[in-house]
């Protein structure tokens, strides 16, 4: 039931490029591979930023004109007009670099892109050297499991590996990655968990919770908080 990490989706062979490759070389190479964006590494492996199509557009946004950053521009304007003057990568990128460790679950993933507002990210070891990257494309691939392997994951996992609960006493049915929990359980705070456990598993896409239970023992935990 282990929920699936940045390293079991990521992609391993990376299109990089050194700080010190021009603008044309650069828009070749996005074309040409169809990404987006490319880590900017140096020497040493180490990211130390991230070119991606929108850095290069503000060239095209001022239309090659001649630009100047004013003293008390607000930073974004100063900064888009720095890389609409850019000619390399270290001119152009966006650094420092949004990096993401191997073994973070998907989730955390997919929150800093959210937060960042970034396309991929790339991947890093515990030293910092780049081992991959991780686009939004991939974290879909949790959707990707079958039925089957879901209902085997609430079933092994969640029933009988949490719960220690009889499957026989709960039915799972799982169509289109949407859970449904029918039967009875002895307290209603277990039929709340096995709901709760079951929306963290990777290709769940909704629970229906329609336990029946003997005791309502969730009474006594509001009764003495």
């Amino acid at each position: 039931m282990r929920a699936l990490l940045v390293r079991d989706v990521m992609t391993t062979s990376v299109v990089t490029v050194s700080p010190d490759l021009g603008y044309k070389q650069i828009a070749d190479l996005l074309v040409d591979m169809g990404v987006s964006a490319v880590p900017v590494v140096g020497d040493d492996r180490k990211v130390i930023g991230v070119v991606s199509e929108a850095d290069l557009l503000h060239k095209v946004e001022f239309n090659g004109a001649e630009v100047h950053a004013g003293l008390f521009e607000r930073r974004r304007a100063r900064r888009a007009k720095e890389k609409a003057a850019g000619e390399t990568a270290r001119d152009l990128m966006s650094s420092p670099a949004v990096t993401v460790a191997a073994g973070v679950p998907l989730t955390s993933a997919a929150q800093l892109m959210e937060h960042h507002e970034v396309k991929r990210l790339p991947v890093v070891d515990d030293d910092g050297n780049l081992i991959g990257i991780v686009a939004r494309r991939d974290l879909l691939r949790r959707y990707l499991r079958t039925d089957a392997e879901i209902r085997a994951d609430v079933l092994d996992g969640v029933l009988l590996g949490v719960l220690w609960l009889d499957p026989i006493e709960v039915e799972v049915t799982v169509a289109a990655g949407h859970v449904t929990l029918t039967g009875k359980v002895d307290r209603r705070s277990t039929a709340q968990i096995a709901a709760r456990l079951t929306r963290t598993l990777d290709g769940v896409v909704g629970v229906t919770e329609d336990l029946e239970w003997g005791f309502d023992d969730t009474t006594l935990q509001h009764r003495y908080t």
